[in-house]
């Protein structure tokens, strides 16, 4: 039997259960049906209906909310070394489900197997690096003055909303949630609605690992009805989202009249730039794999490639080869590096930029064409002689499409990268360091790359600037949004206090 059909017999067992009854919310440790019915999942490999899906509303929000806020004094004040332990056996449970959750992932996203079975490994990995920063979250520091000693300290925000993508559902919900359970905060997640399955299978993770009830819930349902609910919810402190700008902007209007704290990652139209002195084959495969891995489906793709004119018909020479023969197919086949798109409704966003491209007076020059169904696949596409003024050049296609654009000169690289609303990632490749050095400076992005893919390194901040988004991930940064600051001033001696009111 192959790789393939192995990998769809072990998808069917593990998606039986979900099949004989609809995934529920859960709330406060049970089982809870939607108060607006149920809605369908359907896979994008093969159009079909995975199981239907609790439709949540604001009834269920105010539950779940409600939930985490009873939940949330006992899951604060448990014992360090406790909560500690708890984060460390959820990371084994993703471990020892890490199949299970990499094909529930594969068939409900489309992603290939070959980059969703490191997503729940990273998962766990998120879990167990915030499980080791558990006691040192709430460390302060002592300010000393000439009359006081001030001491600070660092004090869990309350119960926080977290509200998910599809994209890499399982791995973006645990980098959100993992850091607010360390914290000391309780959770309301209301993952997205095209990708439902993994989201149900973190909350019985976390109870299974002694998580204790409504210190972690889950909501499914839709962005204007569950999502708006959770947003304006009084009893919710924050809203960390990660989605696309537009999203970001209502969500920050949604939660203005309870002066919610927000931190958003948002979108991105990431340039990489190749310089004539940069070791050209490194370049052409980090380009290559940042733009059409993970089905081009992430925030971080380099989906503007800025070309040095020296080299540019060389290296798109290169490109087009390459991106020709990358293999489209079954999600579930080791072989697959790009698999469907997520839903109907991207599928449609993202082949409408074919025609936008012609319009614009760019070039095909690979791809470029959708795959006759069922599914939404597309072919990996690559357009060439485009100017940053186009459409393509400018919006956030989302999918495995590259935009190339030539330059002659450094300031006009820059001035080409800077030229857009957004400013998460930046990539850099040249062998110059004073250059990179220059150049990094100047780029408007909250994280840059020289010489290097996206390799994320969890102590670091993640976030970019400009609509690309608001706050950082990662680290003590994490701790920063999850957390309020809290100030003690001890009297050292008998000050002068000034005295009004005095005969």
């Amino acid at each position: 039997m192959s790789l393939l059909a192995d990998n769809i017999k072990s998808l069917e067992g593990y998606l039986a259960r979900f099949r004989a009854s609809s995934i529920q919310n859960r709330i406060a440790g049970a089982d809870v049906p939607g108060a607006g019915g149920t809605f369908q999942t359907i896979s994008p490999v093969d159009e079909s209906v995975i199981c239907d899906v609790a439709r949540g509303t604001a009834d269920d929000i105010d539950a779940a909310a409600q939930a985490a806020s009873d939940a949330f004094a006992g899951w604060r004040d448990m014992p360090a070394k406790e909560r500690r332990g708890i984060l460390i056996r959820i990371a084994e449970g993703i471990e020892a489900r890490a199949e299970e959750i990499a094909l529930c992932e594969c068939w409900d996203t489309g992603q290939a197997h070959k980059f969703m079975s490191k997503a729940a490994l990273r998962g766990a990995e998120n879990f167990r690096y915030f499980a080791d920063q558990v006691v040192q979250a709430r460390d302060g520091q002592h300010l000393k003055s000439p009359t006081l000693m001030n001491v600070t300290s660092r004090v869990p925000i309350g119960p926080v909303g977290v509200i998910t993508p599809w994209n890499t559902p399982f791995m973006l919900s645990t980098w959100k949630i993992a850091p607010a359970l360390a914290a000391g905060c309780t959770v309301v997640h209301k993952p997205a609605e095209a990708s439902p399955l993994t989201a149900r299978l973190l909350v019985e993770i976390a109870e299974e690992a002694g998580l204790p009830p409504g210190v972690l819930n889950t909501v499914n349902g839709f962005g204007e009805e569950a999502g708006k609910a959770l947003c304006e919810h009084p009893k919710i402190r924050a809203i960390a989202f990660v989605g696309e700008s537009r999203t970001g902007s209502l969500i920050t209007k949604q939660g203005a009249d309870t002066l919610k704290r927000n931190h958003l990652e948002l979108g991105g139209k990431n340039p990489v730039i190749v310089f004539d002195d940069a070791d050209l084959d490194r370049a052409l495969d980090a380009v290559i794999f940042m733009i059409y891995s993970i089905n081009g489906e992430r925030c971080t793709s380099s989906s503007r490639l800025l070309i040095q004119d020296t080299i540019r018909a060389e290296f798109e020479a290169k490109l087009v080869a390459r991106v020709n023969n990358i293999n489209v197919g079954h999600p579930l086949d080791p072989r697959t590096e790009i698999g469907p798109l997520v839903s109907q409704e991207h599928f449609d966003k993202v082949t409408s930029y074919f025609d936008i491209a012609k319009d614009d007076g760019a070039t095909i020059a690979a791809g470029g064409e959708a795959i006759e169904g069922p599914g939404f696949f597309v072919k990996p596409t690559l357009f060439t002689g485009a100017s940053n003024q186009m459409r393509i050049a400018q919006e956030e296609i989302f999918g495995p499409v590259l935009t190339s654009i030539p330059f002659a000169t450094e300031e006009e690289a820059l001035a080409i990268a800077n030229d857009t609303p957004y400013g998460l990632t930046g990539y850099v490749w040249t062998n110059d360091l004073t250059r990179a050095l220059q150049f990094t400076d100047q780029l408007e992005a909250g994280m840059i790359w020289v010489n290097s893919e996206n390799v994320r390194h969890l102590p670091t901040p993640f976030g970019g600037v400009k609509s690309s988004g608001i706050g950082r991930d990662g680290g003590d940064w994490s701790f920063e949004f999850y957390m309020e600051q809290k100030h003690v001033g001890f009297a050292t001696g008998q000050h002068k206090i000034t005295k009004l009111g005095a005969l």
